[in-house]
């Protein structure tokens, strides 16, 4: 009997499933494709009511978790994901932070810990498709580093996934939007985009169409809205939101099917 076409990806923090993924998610539900979210911390790390930051005084931890899994839940039903999984782990927040110090924060749990609870719902679900981050977390956040590693090594123990994706963000594709929003008016500021800022091109082997679900996305950073994570790209004009949100991009960093080198679906070569 055939299994169930399914994509698992695996996150650090409650709103970190929108930006690179909600795409994918919302697409593959709508395809009939089983979509699951492994969420790694519950986010107590983030900013508190009326944008208190961890430390300063009346940032509670744990009223933050409550309240970003509480955002979590109507975000997932904004992309119809079907399955949601909650490690639990303590946010360790940014790299640097006292919080990293804590012995629950998520950067602290041994990965073969970590990577055996994952790969126990890798063996629930039996995903084809494994998504997350690359070896720097995308921009070096502990807890997304610790995710990476805890998707390697699940991945490699279980043998089920046939392929693993890291999330991109195609340097040239950046650099061409940053123009295009300047030209257009946006402020950028002054600096110029680093030359070494997003993945570089020749390693990006995965370009999703995702443009029908990017209201899907709109809605769903909306549901964080606790986080000011993305409150710049919902300030942008509708036109150049929907521009940005139109495209997801992956790196293939596993497969063990048959596939092309450059893809346009992450089930390429899985579909009957």
């Amino acid at each position: 009997m055939a299994r169930e076409l399914t994509v698992m990806a695996v996150h650090a923090h409650p709103d970190d499933e929108v930006i690179s993924t909600g795409g994918i998610l919302a697409r593959y539900s709508r395809e009939g494709i089983r979509t699951v979210l492994v969420t790694c911390t519950n986010g107590e790390q983030g900013d508190g009511p009326g944008g208190v930051k961890p430390g300063e005084q009346g940032h509670d931890p744990e009223a933050v978790a409550e309240h970003r899994l509480a955002e979590l839940r109507e975000s997932v039903g904004h992309l119809g994901i079907a399955h949601v999984e909650l490690l639990g782990y303590r946010d360790s927040g940014m790299d640097g932070w006292e919080a990293n110090e804590h012995p629950d924060a998520f950067r602290n749990v041994p990965v073969e810990i970590a990577a055996a609870r994952l790969g126990e719902l890798m063996e629930r679900y039996r995903p084809q498709v494994v998504v997350t981050y690359d070896e720097n977390g995308g921009y070096g956040h502990p807890d997304h580093i610790q995710a990476h590693r805890i998707a390697v090594a699940a991945t490699e123990s279980t043998g089920i996934p046939d392929k693993l994706y890291y999330a991109a963000m195609p340097r040239a594709r950046m650099r061409e939007m940053f123009e295009y929003m300047r030209s257009v008016g946006v402020d950028m500021g002054d600096d110029e985009m680093p030359d070494d800022f997003g993945t570089p091109d020749e390693l990006v082997t995965t370009f999703v169409d995702v443009a029908p679900y990017a209201e899907n996305k709109i809605k769903a950073l909306q549901a964080h809205a606790s986080q000011e994570d993305g409150s710049f790209l919902l300030r942008l004009p509708d036109d150049i939101r929907q521009r940005v949100f139109s495209s997801e991009s992956f790196v293939r960093h596993f497969c063990r099917i048959s596939a092309p080198d450059r893809e346009d679906d992450l089930f390429a070569g899985l579909r009957a």
